[in-house]
């Protein structure tokens, strides 16, 4: 099964309580880190009673705090994906390779899955070496949740999905300007996507962040399946998509080779 896919259940078989409650939990993110019962409900479809009670349980479970009116998330949440990095396969295989490419060219390397309308990293590497200075990107961390639309990795991803999950994917998610350089266009992001699909990789210059560039390839397992996307990121202002693509591209094609069978 591929990274991130849902699978269909028959209806007997759904825990609706349960999928309320994560929809809740899953209303929490870097731009509402905090939030009450009336912002809970408009964003999940529920009604304020029940986003409330959701709420008080998840605090009573440990998983929230709350002020009495207001409820952010405690670092209980972080056991699942503590969990997940420790024990999923993918992580576990990649945190080497961005560490040795990290080693080697001095750069910043990450692995990143597709999870709705972002890119999820689950395996980071940056180096500092003496005399050179690294670009800092602005939530490049593990854990973080980029924008699939304005990134390489998410070019990548979206590029491995069929015809019909893409078209379903633009339908749902607006395509955000975040720079000047972002493409908010669908025909011509169609169109980039389709060349993505091409070359069997994406250099996004400065879609997501002014002066930050991007190098990103699929990571696929022995059938062939795109699981994740590797990259790497650059001061745009030192390193042009010409010298990605001529220099670090090879390295990361070597390394994404090796490692499809531990995908």
């Amino acid at each position: 099964m591929a990274t991130g896919q849902n699978i269909d259940i028959a209806a007997p078989d759904l825990i609706a309580g349960m999928a309320k409650g994560m929809a809740v939990l899953e209303t929490f993110d870097t731009q509402r880190q905090r939030l009450n019962a009336t912002l809970a409900a408009e964003m999940t479809g529920l009604s304020r009673a029940a986003a409330r009670r959701h709420l008080l349980t998840l605090a009573h479970l440990g998983y929230l705090e709350t002020d009495g009116q207001f409820y952010w998330l405690t670092p209980k949440v972080l056991r699942f994906s503590g969990s997940y990095l420790a024990s999923a396969r993918l992580p576990r295989s990649v945190q080497p390779v961005v560490n040795a490419l990290a080693a080697q060219t001095g750069l910043s390397f990450s692995c990143v899955v597709l999870e709705g309308r972002e890119g999820v990293i689950v395996a980071h590497s940056a180096i500092r070496l003496e005399g050179r200075r690294q670009p800092i990107a602005y939530g490049l961390r593990l854990g973080s949740r980029l924008p699939a639309h304005a990134t390489s990795t998410g070019k990548v991803l979206l590029a491995a999905l069929g015809k019909k999950a893409l078209k379903q994917w633009l339908q749902s998610h607006p395509l955000t300007r975040l720079t000047t350089h972002t493409i908010t266009e669908a025909s011509l992001f169609k169109k980039t996507i389709a060349q993505v699909q091409r070359d069997d990789y994406c250099i996004s210059n400065q879609e997501h962040e002014l002066g930050i560039a991007a190098l990103a390839i699929p990571l696929r397992n022995m059938p062939g399946q795109t699981l994740a996307a590797l990259n790497v990121v650059v001061d745009a202002r030192r390193i042009t998509p010409a010298q990605l693509q001529a220099e670090v591209l090879p390295l990361m094609q070597a390394q994404a080779l090796e490692l499809r069978q531990l995908l």
